[in-house]
């Protein structure tokens, strides 16, 4: 199993329970994404595990086009033996690499991204903080409002859907729900009440 690999590999490379926790998010959607598309869902959530495992260390904010995330961590897989369709699927997520998105994984991988995190972020400021409250209309409103999550590009979240063919709303969706699968994990819940 690919996922389980990838996992031991992620938990020794990054320490950061909110970096974890992003990449356990991208690949549930990828996974979930697969799924629906018929592709490899081992394959396309290894590659959600690993494609930051190398920002704690290495984050390249200046997007140099060789070193730093995620040319490390790459050159660790391609070590490694990994094959060169993860390898490409990472170095693809990151504009400024220079590698055209070709493959239906190379496209979802930057279609859930950034998106992942959103979503993650707009079940925290429910009041339940709970994933199950999030709908795609909630994260639609919370992209317009730019002091929200200022970090992330909304830009790169309606190119990604552009890139895969598929309505902004229906990639909103499909990550919202891969997401609820893994709300225990992703510590999206909610709060529970105490019991009168």
């Amino acid at each position: 199993m690919l996922a389980e690999r990838a996992l031991g590999i992620l938990h020794e490379s990054v320490q950061s329970e909110s970096l974890r926790r992003h990449c356990y998010a991208v690949a549930d959607s990828l996974k979930f994404f697969a799924q629906n598309a018929g592709a490899d869902p081992d394959l396309w959530e290894a590659v959600g595990l690993l494609h930051d495992m190398d920002y704690e260390r290495h984050p390249n904010q200046e997007h140099r086009p060789t070193q730093g995330h995620p040319f490390v961590g790459v050159a660790w897989l391609r070590e490694h033996d990994w094959s060169e369709e993860v390898c490409r699927a990472i170095l693809s997520h990151a504009d400024y690499a220079g590698i055209a998105r070709e493959t239906p994984l190379e496209r979802t991988l930057y279609a859930v991204d950034e998106l992942s995190g959103f979503v993650m972020a707009v079940a925290r400021v429910r009041p339940s903080k709970s994933i199950h409250e999030v709908d795609v209309a909630s994260v639609k409103k919370k992209m317009k409002d730019k002091a929200f999550a200022r970090a992330v590009n909304r830009e790169d979240i309606t190119r990604g859907a552009a890139e895969l063919g598929r309505p902004v709303d229906d990639v909103i969706a499909g990550v919202i729900t891969a997401l609820q699968n893994d709300a225990e994990r992703l510590g999206l819940a909610g709060e529970q009440k105490p019991a009168a």
